[in-house]
C-alpha cells in the first residue's frame, strides 16, 4: 500500500540546497529529517508535560560535563564508541528504509 504524497515547493538557503543536491533522494532525506524533528518535538512536549524543562543553560552544562568525561578517554575507547555509534546509525537507517512508515 502506498501512502498519498504531496508535492511541495520550498526555498532553502544555498548551503542547504548544496547539501540536498548531493542526495540521491532529497525528498526521502528531507522527510527523515522532518520526522526526526517531529520526534524531538514530541519528546520535548512529553518532558514538559512531566514538568521537565530543557533550557539552553542546562544543555550547555550537560555538554560541559560530557566533554570533561570524554577528555579522560583513551583514543582507543573514543574510536570504539565512535564505531559503535556509527553502526547504530547505520542499523537505524536500514530499519527506516525497511519500514518507512515507522
Amino acid at each position: 500500500m502506498t501512502s498519498a504524497m504531496r508535492k511541495l515547493s520550498i526555498s532553502v538557503p544555498p548551503d542547504v540546497a548544496e547539501r540536498l543536491e548531493r542526495e540521491s533522494n532529497a525528498s526521502a532525506y528531507i522527510t527523515q529529517a522532518v520526522r526526526d524533528r517531529m520526534r524531538l518535538d514530541a519528546l520535548d512536549a512529553e518532558l514538559a508535560h512531566q514538568g521537565i524543562t530543557i533550557t539552553e543553560q542546562g544543555v550547555a552544562e550537560a555538554r560541559a560535563r560530557r566533554a570533561a568525561v570524554e577528555a579522560d578517554w583513551s583514543p582507543e575507547r573514543r574510536g570504539a564508541l565512535r564505531e559503535r555509534a556509527r553502526q547504530h546509525a547505520l542499523d537505524a537507517a536500514a530499519g527506516a528504509l525497511a519500514h518507512p512508515a515507522a
